[in-house]
């Protein structure tokens, strides 16, 4: 396979500060953590990034699926009735694995003590309500009265605003969208957005809303209960074209353009021909919600890792060879992808740190231009 990326360099002078002016680089638990990460592992996971990483521009650090789910037994992946949900049906942390989060403090004190570091705090939310709260009817909050959401001469739950079927397709236990031609549905949306501001969180990966489980009027209808900017994500994205990407990209910060990347050199070549489509396409560093956006290729799956949708924590070194994994860092620099890191930094060897702080391929990353396939198989 040969696969060519022409790019020009450009010097930060030349750079415009607007949100998201560079591809976004941090950290995400899923690769190391799956869904299983406890508050202590993920404030040590900062802690480091912060020390270490943190001057190669790695400024996000996000916790990924599932934060709200009960680590108990029974419980996993597509489980149901484990979640924790608040009166008004809205996911909040565990608070067996995130302690700090009693007392309905939800993400506060993590997200201080995030920034604190010099670091920014992400989550990923499921698109919709989940099935817990349909099943359960909570009432809607609304948030300029604090009490439940009321028009027509009646109070409105969440069983009226869920549609069962339109489930998300790999969760389909989980979650549901809802319906956002409804007040009640809108009012739902805006509970949620105010409640992560209110926690402090930095960047919101909605999952579940873009790719084959496209869902435009929950996109639309989110930027419309913002009150403040936030680094915003769609995942995932399958079978996304250019055509599907452009519809998205004026609406978000990055975007996954392919399934979930894992720490084998078949998802690793799948990411070419994608790169390629969406470069042609100039979508790379497209005008984006309040600054520009990024086609994204997924996380890097180095290091030290667990399995996807496991019940437990990193216990294994990538599958990966060194060759692979240079190819890889290479092509998503060049393609200009948000650089995500996935591996537990606190078993961080020194070949893996070299590879992701490689300071010619940051600069590619961050300020090349005319990024584009130069050369293809003869």
């Amino acid at each position: 396979m040969v696969s060519c990326f022409r790019v020009l360099s450009k010097n930060l002078s030349d750079v415009k500060l607007e949100h998201a002016s560079s591809p976004p680089r941090g950290w995400n638990s899923y690769d190391s953590f799956s869904w299983t990460i406890s508050e202590e592992e993920f404030l040590q996971n900062a802690q480091i990034i912060s020390e270490r990483l943190l001057s190669s521009g790695y400024e996000y650090v996000v916790v990924d699926y599932l934060w709200y789910r009960r680590k108990v037994e029974g419980a996993n992946a597509d489980s149901l009735g484990f979640d924790v949900i608040d009166e008004w049906g809205r996911m909040v942390p565990d608070p067996d694995r995130w302690p700090s989060s009693r007392g309905g403090k939800g993400f506060t004190e993590v997200a201080k003590k995030v920034h604190d570091m010099g670091l920014k705090f992400g989550i990923h939310v499921m698109r919709g309500i989940s099935t817990q709260a349909v099943n359960a009817n909570t009432p809607i909050l609304d948030i300029t009265t604090g009490k439940a959401y009321e028009a027509g001469q009646r109070n409105w739950s969440s069983q009226d605003i869920g549609l069962k079927k339109r489930t998300c397709s790999w969760m389909q236990n989980g979650f549901m969208s809802v319906d956002t031609t409804l007040g009640a549905g809108n009012a739902f949306l805006r509970s949620l957005y105010t409640q992560y501001a209110q926690w402090g969180v930095d960047l919101v990966k909605l999952d579940c809303v873009f790719g084959a489980d496209l869902d435009m009027y929950e996109i639309v209808t989110i930027l419309k209960q913002l009150d403040q900017p936030i680094l915003y994500s769609l995942s995932p994205g399958t079978s996304v074209t250019p055509e599907l990407a452009k519809a998205v990209s004026g609406f978000a910060n990055m975007y996954r353009i392919t399934a979930d990347d894992w720490d084998s050199w078949g998802d690793v070549a799948s990411h070419f021909d994608v790169s390629r489509d969406l470069a042609a396409a100039n979508l790379i560093g497209a005008d984006g919600l309040l600054g520009k956006s990024w086609p994204d290729l997924d996380m890097l799956p180095l290091g030290w890792l667990t399995d996807p949708a496991a019940n437990e924590g990193p216990h294994r070194a990538s599958n990966l060879t060194a060759d692979e994994q240079r190819t890889q860092i290479t092509l998503w620099s060049m393609a200009k992808s948000p650089l995500m890191f996935g591996g537990d930094v606190r078993n961080l060897d020194n070949a893996t740190y070299d590879l992701i702080t490689n300071a010619v391929l940051l600069e590619i990353n961050s300020f090349s231009s005319g990024n584009m396939e130069a050369c293809v198989p003869i």
